[in-house]
């Protein structure tokens, strides 16, 4: 077993991965969070009763396979939260995985333990999966790169679901070039590659930095802009539609219908003791209405146009990726839960609107991280991304 001292693996025992000997990745090894199928192990989702169910996999998820065929070596499924419905990276059950930026704070959830595993140096790169901020989250609490990558460009096919309309497949590293080259795996080319981005300024989505981040964060934004060569300041935007209150509950209503229809029927039969947080929310979500659902699907409808009459086919928003750094982790559930709901005002813009966005770390206070994004149209993944190597070798 893999020596693990940020509790950021699930304790399977071990079992043969086979993996090319040669390719784009190889030399890399990974974690994998545990919602994608490995042949050889179980896949738990965080929950002792989805691991009940799951029994040994005898097949690999594809984008699994894709990156042992590229010659990355796997070496362990990380902890996931429950059912991966929160955003503290923290489990009842299988434990805490340890922010190794920032040892006394929360990592993120919910792919919390693949975060920790590449703070901790354990893994190269680790998979994630993000529906409301799970790879963005925990990537600015851990002073990672980390993508939400266009819905549906990455597959989830042999990976549990959880709200299938607004999941993604992502990934974190510690550095861009490792970062890019597992990009060049799972994206590819874009198909309209950003050859002029157009860098933007979403100054209704800066108004929710804490007070106390908001000078470093945006000097780092600033080092940014010169980076890419963008004029300072930037052309301001504003990207809410409506109220930050009807982004929010609109986000959550959808949000929430479908992670009812996902895992409901398994917590009805068998009434699993469900841990802080994820309890509250999955009685709130048994209890959204057809009405609420409905009000939402037209909403992101119309959030979506929105957005890309906003951003065109050259623009990208340069925006904080959380309100501060991580939570503390002795701050009460109610302190976690409040931030959490902050959270989700910035980090549903992406969700909404299907689009990319990628969380680099480069701002931060008190010796703790904080990310900054780029958030481009939809199918301008691999181009954010090599913007990001451009900041990088300037501002990284």
């Amino acid at each position: 077993m893999l020596h693990d001292p940020a509790h950021a693996f699930v304790p399977y025992p071990e079992a043969p991965v086979p993996r090319a000997a040669t390719g784009p990745l190889a030399g890399l090894t990974m974690g994998v969070k545990d919602l994608f199928d490995v042949a050889g192990y179980p896949t738990g989702g965080g929950s002792p009763v989805l691991l009940a169910l799951s029994g040994v996999k005898t097949r690999t998820a594809p984008t699994v396979q894709r990156l042992l065929d590229a010659g990355a070596r796997f070496v362990g499924k990380t902890v996931t939260d429950e059912f991966a419905f929160s955003m503290n990276g923290r489990n009842a059950h299988f434990g805490n995985p340890v922010n190794g930026a920032a040892p006394d704070r929360i990592s993120g959830g919910s792919s919390s333990g693949s975060a920790s595993a590449v703070s901790h140096r354990l893994c190269d790169f680790a998979l994630g999966t993000d529906t409301g901020g799970s790879v963005r989250a925990p990537a600015s609490h851990c002073g990672l790169v980390g993508l939400r990558p266009t819905h549906g460009r990455v597959s989830l096919e042999g990976a549990l679901d959880l709200s299938p309309s607004l999941d993604t497949c992502g990934w974190f590293a510690r550095d861009i070039g490792t970062f890019a080259r597992v990009a060049d795996v799972l994206l590819g080319a874009d198909e309209r590659p950003l050859t002029a981005p157009r860098l933007l300024w979403p100054a209704d989505l800066w108004s929710q930095v804490a007070a106390a981040a908001g000078g470093t964060a945006e000097a780092a934004a600033r080092r940014m802009a010169a980076a890419l060569g963008a004029p300072w300041p930037l052309p301001a935007v504003a990207v809410v539609l409506d109220s930050f209150d009807a982004m929010y509950w609109n986000f959550r209503y959808l949000q929430g219908r479908e992670a009812w229809a996902t895992d409901g029927p398994v917590i009805e039969r068998y009434a699993p003791p469900l841990g802080p947080g994820v309890a509250e929310r999955f009685e709130w979500a048994r209890q959204v209405t057809d009405a609420q659902v409905a009000g939402a699907t037209a909403f992101r409808a119309a959030f979506r146009s929105h957005l890309a009459a906003l951003l065109g086919t050259d623009g990208v928003l340069l925006l904080p990726t959380m309100p501060d750094i991580a939570p503390r982790i002795d701050e009460p559930e109610s302190a976690l839960e409040d931030y959490r709901n902050r959270a989700i005002r910035l980090l549903c813009v992406a969700g909404l609107a299907g689009v990319p966005q990628l969380s680099l770390p480069l701002a931060g206070r008190d010796g703790a991280p904080m990310g900054l994004s780029l958030l481009g149209s939809p199918g301008s993944d691999r181009s954010l991304v090599a913007l990001a190597q451009r900041v990088m070798a300037v501002a990284g």
